[in-house]
């Protein structure tokens, strides 16, 4: 029982000693997020943006659900002690890279939505929850 407590616990303070996922961290606060959109607000590759979502999963800070072939991610807010371990980890998380990552981030939703609406009006829809990112 020690043992596990203390292997979760080492998982946990491992997924926040890293900078990029203290960067992920603080994009999820605004809210539900596909990879693709992680991927352009922090300027990354995919795979790289993926590794770091599966530490964080696994240490349960976030939850993720698959709408068609994607995935979206949103921060769990079900776990008591994480979710107050994470106040007050990404409050203090003031990386100069966070305002950057903001604005590529409000960038590429202001891209994404302006596809979106284009496909709406040339008849294509998002059914199955297909995101329009790398179209």
């Amino acid at each position: 029982m020690k043992g596990e407590m203390m292997k979760e616990l080492v998982t946990i303070f491992r997924a926040l000693s890293d900078e990029t996922r203290l960067r992920i961290l603080k994009l999820l606060e605004n809210g539900e997020l596909c990879v693709c959109d992680i991927v352009a607000a922090l300027d990354l590759v995919q795979p790289k943006i993926s590794f770091h979502l599966g530490a964080l999963k696994e240490a349960g800070f976030i939850k993720d659900r698959r709408q068609g072939r994607w995935i979206h991610y949103r921060l769990n807010d079900a776990d008591l002690f994480r979710r107050m371990l994470l106040v007050t980890v990404c409050e203090k998380a003031t990386l100069p890279a966070i305002t950057e990552d903001r604005k590529r981030l409000s960038r590429f939703m202001k891209i994404k939505k302006q596809k979106e609406a284009l496909a709406g009006l040339n008849g294509k829809t998002t059914a199955g929850g297909a995101c329009l990112c790398s179209k």
